[in-house]
């Protein structure tokens, strides 16, 4: 009739130990480590483990507009008995962004980040989108590459190769064109717009997860007149 929790030698009974002698046993948690239980302890006191739920579904940011995390969490279902195993964490936290307010509006241009692809596809962007009559102006943004993860050189996919001429410290040219240009803002998404002087930005290539990296936004051209290799268009 004893089970104890922890290490308690005053649960002490008399009666066969597991090696079948007959004498002091214990029913207390640590008996099973030091291996002097009584012989009926492990059907008496039965490992329990703790038992918890599903997670939640994640919550939203916990501000929107600024880099911060988002949580979801799970409860104990059943505490665990007898030195069963312990519960796990009952929260996590994941990073986020949200690009617009609790009231709907849109966030500054500077936090979202760009998506980027090779400028090889531009002539063809701009043959669907004269073909749609949905051709319009767009405009180039040059950025001092500050930092590239190693993801950029890892990847040997034909559709990967002009990750490779992304470098640290390069100037790059990105064309926004239609449909990246979005209305009625009549900006891409992550071209900087509003940034500080010297604010790092934020980028990732098409094609390749582990491809992305900051920069600084050098100016706006609205004519465009970017070199065949350091060229790249917003998405």
């Amino acid at each position: 009739g004893l089970c104890c929790p922890g290490r308690d030698p005053a649960c002490q009974s008399a009666g066969r130990r597991p090696d079948g002698s007959i004498g002091p046993c214990y029913c207390d948690q640590a008996c099973a480590r030091t291996l002097d239980c009584c012989h009926d302890y492990t059907q008496a006191c039965p490992v329990i483990p703790c038992v918890v739920s599903q997670w939640s579904a994640w919550s939203g940011c916990a501000e929107p507009c600024k880099t911060t995390y988002r949580v979801r969490t799970r409860h104990i279902i059943q505490e665990p008995r007898n030195g069963g195993e312990a519960c796990p964490g009952l929260e996590e936290r994941a990073g986020c962004v949200e690009y617009w307010t609790r009231q709907g509006t849109e966030c500054q241009q500077s936090l979202i980040p760009a998506l980027i692809t090779t400028g090889g596809f531009g002539k063809a962007r701009k043959k669907r989108a004269a073909a749609d009559g949905n051709e319009r102006a767009g405009y180039c943004v040059e950025f001092q590459l500050v930092a590239i993860t190693p993801g950029c050189l890892h990847s040997h996919h034909p559709y990967t190769r002009w990750m490779h001429y992304l470098r640290e410290g390069h100037t790059v040219c990105v064309e926004c064109q239609h449909p990246a240009l979005h209305s009625p803002s009549q900006h891409c998404y992550g071209d900087g717009t509003g940034s500080q002087k010297n604010q790092l930005l934020h980028w990732q290539a098409v094609g390749n997860h582990r491809c992305k990296g900051t920069w600084r936004r050098i100016r706006q051209l609205d004519t465009c007149s970017c070199p065949s290799v350091h060229s790249f268009l917003f998405i």
